[in-house]
């Protein structure tokens, strides 16, 4: 955990002489920045300039932190040293601050587990000197989207906390967190002391309730399913670039590897120091390895395979100063993140109570007493990365080194250091094999600006076709044919109507089976008809858009018995509404955050983590339902009396359906779901109501108990008014599927508009000749 045994006690990387020289560093120059900030814009390389040459009182302050950060080795880099790259360079000769600053990036640390205050600190610091924060897995709050608070790189984790199709497109880099440095294997965990209703709503949760990310992302269980995460959200926001961020562990230089292959931009090896520090303790001392040797083994794997020039290599983890950054470049890293170094240059003092919600000095804490305390800005921590890029401007302009980009990945100009200070136990460390086994004559860094999929993306016809009316703000109704290779459909449409300000209602009709993803991350505007069957992850991020899924009209009369979606549907949905007329995999509805659903019947691990939402299942279920289920409901048609055994009893407990609300709420939904799909098991439901009610039983968490005696409080009758049945619309299953040149009859919008033909059409020519046959093939 960054420190090595001295005598009795423990010699920390972040030692109080160190922390000291950063807070004195910071306050003395803070007044300096601040004048150029009313200036207009920073200017890096004159301000840095201006803090540590031209002032003698800060430059002194500027020589006690790198001495501080020097002193005793506590990292596998401290045993290096650096050689020469040639004669000592006049420091003009050198890369500016400013060039070197884009490579910085604030690694992922959310709001919840910083106080809001704290994490607005470092996200308006990085954006003034153009760099990178990550928002953390907390989501974060619209307010914040398009002003300098705005975080640049938006962090999807395992348990999709305020990940919103908003939130997606306000970012120009997204980064899935697959684990992290300080305890590989587990997920995120934010104690319910932290969840204040702020945050809870940040959270789509409840106030008190302890927030637990699943160990796993459950739409990732292969390389495959990874690469399927990255297609989602390069769909959702077209222009963002992809993170992975990995840990240093034995074989993460196999996952960089596949993590390459799936597409993705940046491949993150995350240390096991640095961050909040809101680990368990247990995970703080004993979990982790130093990124030095995940970076290794990642540079290896990807130089070995042919991949290195294809993705650019972040590493964080501990990073302090410009030496860090300097062998950290050496050994195969284009960008650095600095965690724990950004909470201590806004006031963070190491105090180590990140975990308990009593941080004295307001930084990682909610309780409003304590942040009152908060006393850093922006201009603190300006001050500080300045520090590092100066230093390391400095380092290479002695070893003769004109730029990053021209040593990245020369591990020939690393050699262990005979003559560091050394622990009794340093010589157990094999540090040498740290340079070892790197190929020759392959590339050593990123050559392309994006690790695209060149495959052909129907999505891309959807755009071409569609964006001329959702400019002209129109109503959109089209019907087309799918495939199962056609993935994310139709969730590349989502950037273009959310940036337009589009105000209606697109409904896009399609038959046949479509691939996964099919309605990911879509907003209020979209509702999206599917005739047949989809693959795995229908509905995943939904964010208040309408999926339904129905059979072939000659099979609607057994669609209780029909399997119509795959596992891992509704998966971190934050609202809107999903009606499948069959039944749907395992794990549906995992992390439901606000979305209603209603299928008919369910395989294992249902509601699993569901905060918020309500979930209806026609049928029986599988095991595990309710599994860290801390909110929102499920109705469940119990007919063969076995939902009680199959029910997670450490998390939820069930009860019959006797209370009025609940009833007018399951009727209401019922009804809406009978208009939508046309299902003949929910009809018959319903015009059996008084024979059926009884099998029905209402899913609760004793989250919810524990917070209130009733638990259908939330619900307010006057939403539900009773649906006109008659009302609904006949199925088109005979109708003529529109093509992209409007071929065919038109169905009217539910706007009452019919949508204009986009002028131009699809301009063919510029697909390959086998996507243009199969546009012939398909009428288009």
């Amino acid at each position: 955990s960054g420190e090595m045994k001295q005598g009795r006690g423990e010699w920390h990387a972040w030692n109080a002489e160190v922390v000291r020289s950063v807070h004195a560093m910071s306050r003395l120059g803070e007044n300096i920045v601040l004048k150029h900030l009313e200036r207009g814009k920073v200017d890096p390389d004159r301000l840095a300039k201006e803090l540590f040459v031209e002032n003698e009182q800060i430059r002194e302050k500027y020589e006690e932190f790198k001495k501080a950060t020097q002193r005793r080795p506590t990292f596998y880099r401290d045993l290096l040293k650096v050689k020469p790259n040639g004669k000592k360079l006049p420091i003009d000769e050198v890369e500016s601050v400013e060039s070197i600053l884009k490579r910085f990036v604030i690694p992922g640390m959310s709001i919840g587990a910083l106080s809001p205050e704290a994490h607005e600190t470092l996200a308006i610091a990085a954006n003034l000197l153009g760099m990178k924060m990550c928002s953390g897995e907390g989501g974060e709050d619209p307010a914040r989207y398009g002003t300098v608070k705005n975080c640049s790189i938006k962090q999807v984790a395992s348990g999709r906390f305020g990940v919103t199709p908003e939130y997606l497109i306000n970012s120009k880099e997204i980064e899935i967190k697959i684990a992290q440095g300080a305890k590989p294997g587990e997920g995120g965990q934010l104690p319910g002391h932290k969840v204040n209703e702020y945050i809870a709503k940040l959270r789509h949760s409840k106030p008190g309730v302890t927030l637990i990310s699943p160990p796993p992302h459950h739409d990732i269980y292969s390389i495959e399913d990874l690469a399927q995460l990255i297609h989602d959200l390069k769909q959702a926001n077209p222009s963002a670039h992809v993170a992975v961020k990995l840990v240093s562990e034995v074989g993460v230089g196999t996952v960089a590897a596949g993590v390459a292959k799936a597409y993705a931009d940046i491949v993150q090896v995350s240390g096991g120091d640095g961050g909040t520090g809101a680990s368990p303790y247990g995970s703080i001392k004993n979990a982790g390895l130093h990124w030095e040797y995940g970076l290794w083994e990642t540079q290896k794997a990807l130089m070995e395979n042919d991949l290195r020039h294809l993705v650019r290599v972040r590493v964080d983890g501990g990073l302090k100063n410009g030496r860090d950054v300097l062998i950290a470049a050496l050994m195969g890293a284009e960008e650095y993140g600095f965690g724990t170094a950004a909470m201590i240059a806004e006031g963070c003092a190491m105090i180590r109570q990140c975990h308990t919600n009593k941080c004295p000095t307001g930084v990682a804490t909610q309780d409003p007493r304590l942040r009152m305390k908060f006393k850093g800005n922006p201009e603190d921590v300006i001050v500080y990365f300045l520090a590092v890029a100066w230093s390391l401007r400095e380092l290479m302009a002695e070893l003769g080194i004109r730029s990053l980009d021209e040593v990245i990945g020369r591990y020939d100009l690393l050699e262990v250091d005979n003559g560091v200070e050394k622990h009794p136990e340093a010589p157990k460390i094999k540090v040498e094999a740290l340079l070892r086994d790197i190929p020759k004559d392959k590339p050593r860094k990123c050559e392309v600006f994006r690790n695209d999929n060149p495959n052909f993306n129907f999505n891309d016809v959807l755009l071409e076709e569609l964006s001329y009316d959702i400019h002209l703000k129109k109503n959109i109704n089209r019907k087309y044919p799918i495939r199962n290779v056609y993935r994310s459909i139709p969730t590349k449409l989502v950037k273009t109507v959310l940036e337009s300000g589009y105000d209606g209602k697109i409904r896009l009709t399609f038959e046949g089976t479509a691939g996964q993803s099919f309605g990911a991350f879509l907003p209020k505007h979209f509702e999206v008809v599917l005739i047949g069957q989809a693959n795995d992850y229908v509905a995943k991020g939904l964010g208040g858009g309408k999926v339904v899924i129905k059979p072939f009209p000659w099979e609607l009369k057994k669609t209780k018995d029909l399997v119509l979606a795959g596992n891992t549907c509704l998966y971190g949905a934050t609202g809107g509404e999903v009606f499948i007329a069959g039944k749907v995999g395992e794990r549906f509805a995992i992390r439901n955050s606000g979305a209603v659903a209603v299928v008919e019947g369910a395989g294992h691990h249902c509601c699993e983590y569901m905060t918020e939402g309500v979930v209806i299942v026609l049928g029986s279920t599988g095991y595990n339902l309710g599994a860290g289920m801390t909110g929102g409901r499920a109705y469940v048609l119990d007919l063969d009396g076995k939902l009680d055994e199959r029910i997670n009893k450490g998390y939820v407990y069930t009860v019959p359906l006797l209370d009025k609300r609940a009833e007018i709420e399951l009727k209401y939904w019922l009804d809406k779901h009978y208009i939508e799909t046309d299902s003949e098991w929910a009809k018959e439901i319903l015009e059996n109501w008084e024979k059926y009610k009884p099998y029905f039983k209402v899913v609760i968490p004793f989250e919810t108990k524990r917070r209130t005696t009733d638990p259908f409080a939330d619900i307010d009758e006057c939403e539900f008014l009773p649906l006109e049945l008659e009302e609904k619309e006949t199925p088109k299953g005979g109708e003529k599927m529109e093509t992209a040149q409007g071929e065919g009859e038109k169905e009217t919008p539910k706007g009452g508009e019919v949508s204009s033909e986009p002028k131009g059409g699809i301009d063919k020519e510029k697909y390959p000749e086998w996507v243009r046959r199969f546009f012939d093939f398909l009428g288009i």
